[in-house]
C-alpha cells in the first residue's frame, strides 16, 4: 500500500492514509472528493477577488502586504497543522484555502498590473493542465509506474532543496540571477519546474483513487482535497512566474 501511495506532495506523501484505518460508517467517494476539491476553490477565489479588488483599487503594494503576509504564514502554519492532524482536515482545510487565496490575490494582483491580463493567463494555464493530465492519467496514456514516481518526487526534492538554498544564501547576498532571471537559462528553468509541478497532479490523482479504493474514513475527502489544492497552488504561481519571465522579454 505504501508503495502505491508515494507522492511527492508534502500532503499526499506515503504516510497519509496510515493510521485513517478502514471507515466504519461512510467511507471516502472520488465524488465526495471533487466535492471538496471544488468548496477550497471557492474559498481561494473569494479571498483572492478581495485582495485582488483592494491592490487595483490602491495601485500601492503597502495596502495588500499585511494580507500577504497572513495569507502566506498562516496558511504554511495550516498546511502543517492539517497534514500532522489529519482528522481536523474538514476545518482545517477550507482555512488553509481562505488564507492562500489572500495571498493570491495579491501577487496575481500585483503581476497583472505590470503584466496586464498575465492573472487570467495563468489560471486558464493551470485549469487547463489540470483537465488535460486527468484525462490522460484516466485514459491510461500517463502510467503511474514506480519509475515515473521515483522521478517526480526527485525532480520535486531537488526543487525544493534549490528554492531553499536560494533563500538562505539570499540572506548572505548570493543570488541565482541567471535562473531567477528572463533569459533562455531562466525561462528554461522555470519550464522545467512547472512540468514538474503538472506531473506531481497525476500522483495526487492516483493517490486520490488509491484512498478511494482502499476504503479510508470520509475526513479524508477533505484531507485529499487539501492535497490537491497544495499543487494547484504550486503549479498556478510557477506558471505565473513563467509567463512573467517570457513577458519581461518583450
Amino acid at each position: 500500500m505504501a508503495d502505491l501511495m508515494r507522492t511527492s506532495n508534502p500532503a499526499l506523501n506515503a504516510n497519509a492514509f496510515q493510521g485513517a484505518g478502514v471507515a466504519v460508517g461512510e467511507a471516502m467517494t472520488l465524488q465526495g472528493t471533487v466535492n471538496k476539491t471544488g468548496m477550497l476553490l471557492i474559498c481561494v477565489i473569494a479571498t483572492a477577488a478581495w485582495t485582488w479588488n483592494i491592490y487595483t483599487h490602491s495601485q500601492n503594494p503597502s495596502a495588500v502586504l499585511p494580507l500577504l503576509a497572513i495569507g502566506g504564514i498562516g496558511g504554511f502554519i495550516f498546511a502543517l497543522v492539517t497534514i500532522f492532524k489529519k482528522t481536523w482536515a474538514p476545518v482545517t482545510a477550507p482555512i488553509y484555502a481562505l488564507l492562500e487565496g489572500l495571498l493570491l490575490g495579491g501577487i496575481s494582483a500585483i503581476y497583472d498590473v505590470r503584466f496586464h491580463g498575465i492573472a487570467i493567463q495563468a489560471v486558464s494555464l493551470t485549469f487547463g493542465t489540470l483537465a488535460i493530465l486527468l484525462l490522460a492519467y484516466r485514459s491510461g496514456l500517463i502510467p503511474v509506474t514506480e519509475k515515473f514516481r521515483l522521478g517526480v518526487v526527485a525532480a520535486t526534492g531537488g526543487i525544493a532543496i534549490f528554492y531553499l538554498a536560494t533563500i538562505v544564501l539570499g540572506f548572505f547576498g548570493i543570488h541565482f540571477t541567471t535562473i531567477n532571471g528572463s533569459g533562455p537559462i531562466g525561462i528554461a528553468f522555470s519550464a522545467f519546474v512547472v512540468v514538474v509541478a503538472a506531473l506531481n497532479l497525476v500522483l495526487d490523482f492516483d493517490f486520490i483513487e488509491s484512498g478511494v479504493a482502499a476504503g479510508a474514513p470520509k475526513y479524508m475527502e477533505w484531507y485529499a482535497a487539501f492535497g490537491l489544492m497544495v499543487t494547484l497552488i504550486w503549479l498556478y504561481l510557477e506558471i505565473l512566474r513563467l509567463l512573467s519571465k517570457l513577458r519581461s522579454r518583450d
